[in-house]
């Protein structure tokens, strides 16, 4: 057989693979696994570490200060006796209770306001542009600071400041998106049928850029764990001495050459769960995209 023949041959079994088949590939990816598996985890600890942990987060273990990981404590021990898995346990509590929410309201405030942007354009839609994109070309850590530097760096603070950093890069993503759907034939026939704005926007185009907006909000959520762990490694975070993460790896700095463990894992948490999600991210982009 030529090489042409088989190239071929090639082609045709992959034009002739299934939907179902092909779906099945998709979600048995070792990287989408090992991804969902890792974000479960992480889940699982937030919701109940209590159950998890093998000691009390703030409690000083017999052992002594800064013991090596081991049988008995898998992850060592910190300066303080405390045994470092079960504070990285706890740790991720505040962390899967902040950058969601975080998350939530700036994807429901971004679409609405996108959607809204997309549909009706003009003046408005020209003057909001500008007004979003100078708040979203600065840093999300950028508006967070000031403000949690003023006012104090309680969850509701950290939810509020991180859904406005985020809101305008959702809202331009849906924008761009809903300038593209209003164009298309379902919607001149939603407007030959006499239906309002409301139907058109909620009915007709939102679930057509639904693929999108999850995508966004999927990337958002990594830049949100990611910005909680800076501010509490910066100390507009969590205070001194909790099992955050962010405020684990900054308590723990000094001893990284000595105790590199009290940093490693906190550190590697993080960037588990950012890595993890991103992937995610990327999976729904791919299936979504044309």
């Amino acid at each position: 057989m030529s090489l042409e023949s088989a190239l071929v041959g090639q082609d045709v079994a992959v034009a002739s693979t299934s939907p179902v088949t092909r779906r099945r590939r998709r979600w048995t990816r070792p990287t989408l696994l090992g991804s969902s598996v890792v974000i479960v985890i992480w889940i699982a600890a937030a919701i109940r570490w209590e159950w998890i942990a093998p000691f009390g987060p703030s409690e000083a273990q017999s052992g002594g200060r800064f013991v090596g990981p081991g049988t008995e404590h898998l992850f060592g021990t910190d300066g303080f006796g405390r045994d470092v898995l079960s504070r990285v346990l706890a740790g991720s509590r505040p962390v899967l209770t902040v950058a969601p929410l975080a998350v939530l309201l700036a994807t429901i405030g971004g679409t609405v306001l996108g959607l809204i942007l997309g549909y009706f354009g003009g003046l408005v839609d020209g003057v909001a542009m500008r007004l979003l994109e100078a708040i979203a070309i600065l840093p999300p850590l950028f508006p967070a600071i000031l403000v949690v530097a003023l006012l104090g760096s309680s969850d509701t603070v950290l939810i509020l400041v991180l859904a406005f950093s985020f809101t305008p890069i959702v809202a331009w993503t849906v924008r761009a998106a809903t300038l593209v759907e209003r164009e298309k034939p379902f919607v001149e026939a939603a407007h030959l049928r006499g239906e309002g704005a409301g139907y058109i926007l909620g009915r007709e185009i939102l679930p057509n850029i639904a693929g999108a907006v999850v995508v966004e909000a999927t990337v958002r959520l990594a830049d949100a764990v990611f910005a909680l762990a800076t501010l509490a490694f910066i100390g507009l975070g969590a205070q001194p001495g909790s099992p955050d993460w962010g405020a684990q790896v900054a308590d723990n700095r000094v001893n990284l050459q000595n105790a590199w463990w009290t940093v490693l894992f906190p550190a590697g948490a993080v960037a588990s769960l950012v890595i993890a999600v991103s992937l995610v991210a990327d999976h729904i982009r791919e299936w979504k995209a044309p």
